[in-house]
C-alpha cells in the first residue's frame, strides 16, 4: 500500500491590529488549508469571520499544548492534511507559541512554508527614529524577576546595537528605570499599540522616558538606539564606580551580570569593571 504524500505546515502571520494587514496570501492559505490550529481559538474565529472563511476544523496549540497535542498536529500532516499555524497576532514562534509545532514537523519529514505578514518588531523599528545603521538585536520579552530579570537586563544594557523589547504595560515603568539605571543617556522609544486606534510612539532617552509618570496600557514594544558609552563626554570617577558596585554586590546581583550593566553605565572596558567587582566582592 502506497503511503500518503505528506502535508504541508504552513507558519502564517496575522495581523497585529489592524485587520487591513492580513496579506491576501495569509487569507487564501487560511481558506483553502485542511484545517488549522490557533494559540486562541476564540481569537482566530473571529479572524475567519471577518474574512468569511466558515466550516474549518479548528484546534489549539498553545505555549502549554502537551506532547500529544503536537505529536496529534504531526500524525494529520503525515496522512496528507495541511494545516495553518496562527496565533493570536503577528508571527507565530517569535515571542508566540509555535517552536514545538514546527520542529516536530521538521523532524518528521514535513515541508514548513512561512507566509510572512504583520510584524511588531519591524513596525516598531520602521518608526522609532533610533534604528541607526538598521541592524539590531532581537530580544524579546524580559524575564518577569529575580536573577534572572536582573541578568538579562544587564545584558541588554551591554548590547551596542539596537535592541528590540518586548514588554508587558504594567512592568513598563519598572523596565525603563531599570534600563535608565544603567544606561540614562542611551535614546528609546515606546511604540504603543501598534497599528490600532490608539497608535502611540514616545521618544526620548531612557531617563526622560523612566521619568514619565503615566499609566501605560495596551501591546508595548521598546527599541534601545544603538549606544556606545565609551565616546560619552561624561567620566565617572573611581569613587562613583565602587560605589555602585557595592549597591549592586549588596542587592544580590552576580559579579558578570554587575560589571556588564556597569560597563554599559560609565563607558568602562567590561574586563576592567569586572575585575573591580570581584574586588569589591572579596
Amino acid at each position: 500500500m502506497t503511503a500518503p504524500t505528506p502535508g504541508v505546515l504552513y507558519v502564517v502571520a496575522t495581523p497585529i491590529g489592524n485587520l487591513g494587514d492580513m496579506s491576501a496570501r495569509g487569507v487564501e492559505t487560511l481558506r483553502t488549508c485542511d484545517r488549522i490550529v490557533a494559540e486562541d481559538t476564540r481569537r482566530t474565529r473571529t479572524l475567519l469571520s471577518h474574512f468569511a472563511i466558515v466550516g474549518k476544523p479548528l484546534g489549539a496549540i498553545h505555549e502549554h499544548s502537551s506532547p500529544q497535542a503536537i505529536s496529534r498536529c504531526v500524525e494529520q500532516l503525515c496522512s496528507g492534511e495541511s494545516i495553518a499555524l496562527v496565533t493570536d497576532a503577528g508571527a507565530p514562534v517569535v515571542s508566540d507559541p509555535g517552536d514545538a509545532v514546527v520542529s516536530a514537523a521538521i523532524a518528521a519529514g514535513i515541508r514548513v512554508i512561512p507566509i510572512p505578514g504583520a510584524s511588531a518588531v519591524i513596525a516598531a523599528l520602521m518608526a522609532s527614529g533610533v534604528t541607526g545603521d538598521g541592524g539590531f538585536r532581537f530580544v524579546g520579552f524580559l524575564p518577569r524577576d529575580g536573577v534572572a530579570r536582573r541578568d538579562a537586563i544587564a545584558l541588554v544594557c551591554d548590547t551596542p546595537e539596537t535592541v528590540v523589547l518586548f514588554e508587558s504595560a504594567n512592568r513598563l515603568a519598572a523596565t525603563l528605570r531599570n534600563l535608565a539605571d544603567a544606561t540614562p543617556t542611551r535614546p528609546a522609544c515606546i511604540a504603543r499599540e501598534l497599528t490600532k486606534l490608539h497608535e502611540e510612539f514616545v521618544r526620548g532617552n531612557l531617563a526622560n522616558l523612566a521619568a514619565i509618570d503615566r499609566e501605560w496600557i495596551g501591546e508595548v514594544v521598546i527599541i534601545l538606539g544603538a549606544y556606545k558609552p565609551a565616546e560619552r563626554d561624561e567620566q565617572i570617577s573611581d569613587e562613583a564606580l565602587d560605589g555602585r558596585i557595592d549597591q549592586e554586590l549588596k542587592a544580590g546581583g552576580h559579579a558578570k551580570a554587575i560589571a556588564e550593566k556597569l560597563a554599559a553605565w560609565c563607558g568602562r572596558p567590561k574586563r576592567a569593571v569586572y575585575e573591580r567587582v570581584v574586588s569589591r566582592k572579596r
